[in-house]
Formats: C-alpha cells, sequence, structure tokens
C-alpha cells in the first residue's frame, strides 16, 4: 500500500500558518502506537508576507518542509533504501531542525493557574533573546550560558528603567532546564543538556514582618477600608494568601465538635487540598454566615488604590516598616515559630511543599534571636 504523504497548513496566532505532514492512509504514530493522520514540523510561515524579511523566511522554511515531506514519504514507501542506522540518524536531523523556541511555547501553553503566567513570562524573554528562532541542532552550554547571563543583565518587561530582579531570572532560566529535560526524555536531544548547565542562584531575600506588639497596634487602628483590615489580620492568624482569602466561599469553613473551626481549600497557587484550623479569633474577623457559594471577603480586591489604604492604615499605627499585605503571611510564619511551633507544623499551615521553603523563617528567628542579644551591652 503506497501512503501519501501530503505538505499542509493551519493557521495558528500571529497571522502564522503552522506546516505539519498529512498521511493518507494513517500511520502509526511513534510514541504511541495509535493511528494518525498529522504530523508537526514545529515550523511556520509567515500569512501574507510583508516584507522580504519575512518572505525568506517562508520559502527557505517551505523548502525544508518538502525536503522533510519527501525523507518521510521514501520512509515509508521505500524503507529498503535506508538502513537502520540511516534511519535513525535521519530522524535525528529533522528533529534538529526543529525550532525549540516553539517546543518551549507548547510546554508553556500547558501549564495552568499562576504557573502558566509564568512560564509565558520566561517564554518571552526566551523569544526577545532567540528573535524566535533556535532549532535544536544549535542548542549547547554556550547558549545555555549566554541566555543565562541576559537574564541577569536585561531591563525588565514590566519597567524597562530596572533589571529583572535576580529571582524572576532564577525562576525564568528554570523553565529553561526543564524545558531541555522534557526534550531529552522526548528525543529531541542526543545529550542531557539541562545536567551540565549550572542554575543561577537564588538571592537572598528580605521578608519584613510584624511584632505582636505591633499586630495589636494595628487592630486598635482604624482603617478606611474596613473589609482589607479584617483580610489583613485574617492572614495574620492563619498564614492565608490574598488569593485564598479573597477566594474563600462559606461552604469552605466548618465547625467540628470538640476540634474547633477548620477551613478546608484547594490553594490557588500549589493547587493542594488542604485541611486547616483556624482559631476563634481568626472565625470572629469573619462576620455573619452567609450562603454557602458566597465569598467569605466579598468585594476584597488587588489594585493601587486599596494599597493606599493598607499604607495609611500601617502609617496611622506607628509602623515603619515596609509593609504589603503579603507580610501579614510572613508574619504568621515568625511569630508560629517564635512561640514555638516546630517547624514541620508551620510548614503544614502555610501549604508549603518543600520544608525548605518554610526554613527562610527559622533564619529571620535566629537573627532576631541574635539582635536581641545584642541589645545588652556592659561598660567593660
Amino acid at each position: 500500500m503506497v501512503i501519501k504523504v501530503k505538505l499542509r497548513e493551519k493557521k495558528i496566532s500571529g497571522n502564522r500558518q503552522s506546516l505539519y505532514l498529512d498521511f493518507y492512509p494513517a500511520i502509526p504514530h511513534p510514541e504511541t502506537g495509535e493511528p494518525t493522520r498529522r504530523e508537526f514540523l514545529g515550523m511556520y510561515l509567515f500569512d501574507k508576507a510583508k516584507n522580504p524579511i519575512e518572505k525568506q523566511h517562508n520559502k527557505e522554511t517551505l523548502q525544508l518542509a518538502e525536503q522533510i515531506r519527501q525523507k518521510r514519504e521514501n520512509y515509508l514507501n521505500k524503507p529498503e533504501i535506508y538502513t537502520g542506522y540511516e534511519k535513525e540518524q535521519l530522524k535525528i536531523k529533522e528533529q534538529g531542525e526543529q525550532n525549540f523556541v516553539t517546543y518551549f511555547k507548547c510546554l508553556a501553553d500547558k501549564r495552568k493557574a499562576s504557573n502558566h503566567d509564568n512560564w509565558v513570562s520566561a517564554y518571552n524573554y526566551l523569544e526577545t533573546f532567540t528573535k524566535g528562532n533556535l532549532k535544536f541542532a544549535d542548542l549547547n552550554e554556550k547558549f545555555c550560558n549566554e541566555f543565562k547571563e541576559y537574564l541577569l543583565t536585561t531591563k525588565s518587561n514590566k519597567s524597562n528603567k530596572v533589571t529583572l530582579a535576580q529571582n524572576s531570572a532564577v525562576s525564568y532560566f528554570n523553565k529553561l532546564k526543564a524545558t531541555l529535560k522534557q526534550a531529552y526524555k522526548d528525543g529531541y536531544l542526543l545529550a542531557d543538556l539541562n545536567a551540565k548547565i549550572e542554575p543561577i542562584k537564588q538571592a537572598e531575600t528580605r521578608r519584613n514582618f510584624l511584632t505582636i506588639e505591633e499586630l495589636n497596634s494595628l487592630v486598635k487602628t482604624e482603617c478606611n477600608n474596613p473589609l482589607l483590615k479584617r483580610a489583613a489580620l485574617f492572614s495574620a492568624l492563619t498564614g492565608l494568601r490574598f488569593s485564598d482569602i479573597k477566594n474563600l466561599v462559606w461552604s469552605e469553613l466548618e465547625y467540628i465538635e470538640n476540634n474547633g473551626y477548620f477551613i478546608q481549600f484547594k490553594q490557588q497557587k500549589t493547587k493542594g487540598v488542604e485541611m486547616m484550623p483556624i482559631s476563634e479569633q481568626a472565625y470572629g474577623l469573619l462576620g455573619e454566615r452567609k450562603e454557602p457559594t458566597d465569598k467569605v471577603f466579598e468585594g476584597l480586591t488587588y489594585s493601587a488604590y486599596e494599597n493606599k489604604h493598607l499604607y495609611q492604615w500601617i502609617g496611622a499605627a506607628g509602623i515603619t516598616k515596609d509593609i504589603t499585605f503579603h507580610c501579614f503571611r510572613h508574619t504568621f510564619a515568625t511569630l508560629q515559630l517564635s512561640k514555638g511551633t516546630d517547624i514541620y507544623t508551620v510548614s503544614k499551615m502555610l501549604g508549603h511543599r518543600e520544608l525548605k521553603t518554610t526554613q527562610v523563617y527559622a533564619k529571620i528567628i535566629d537573627q532576631t534571636k541574635r539582635d536581641a542579644a545584642n541589645k545588652i551591652q556592659l561598660d567593660f
């Protein structure tokens, strides 16, 4: 039976056409063994090329795609003309010609929620650095280290006046490493390039927190936005993130006889399902119970305008620290550890996946103790 292989196009975003091979009849998928009619090449054409560069790109891409189509057709219909070694070399060469940046974007599109946004940000820097065109065959340690240096020195996409934060560079470079690891598993890379390159070191970040005295001062200080005040104090008593507080609904709160109040919810960031006990004081901040699907903090929003109320409230309480809403979560962790709660319990209450994420708060406590010890000075 003769298998026909046609080169076809499919519209994608950015006024482009993705190129793929159309097999008739269907052939077994090389990985799953299931019948398939399509094989996307990871190559694209500009739809209605507008300038000489785009026209040249289309011409060269079509020539390469046609070569791949011809070789695939020969491979399927005339297997005797290729030895096993030649078939493997043909496959390696074809995969090497595919676009790594496009492959990266495909992995980013599979991510969800906040992780997806982080992958998209990483893709934007990679796309800018490579101008959207990087073959698998051109990937090497030199490129990876040059991209690392680029992330550490480039301007932030959010503000062209400041350099990209180091911990953002850490995150984006880790996305590159994850993509290299997956590409090796998928057979696009002959060597595990990810294992050969060092990640960017995480920068030490200062996590501001409030003392119990400062928290009590905030309790007694009026805020122009009472809802924001209740939510912030609730975070300090529970360790919940703003996103989790904002999305909390009444059905997720329950009272268990002889055990007290609990929240059962899915964390917005980690997607982990948590069953977390909360104090009666924390429950008292929630107000009158409403319908199960109603939000507990209905109307809570995050904006520059609301942050203004937060800063005014902090200032009115006589606190001069640089405090954001997230600092109330830091406050919960720091106060729990200072009161003797073991780090494993604090880690579970914060919803951390790894204990090392919580250990940064232990460092804060150690430094606080050191500062306290140095306050007593004798005149020797």
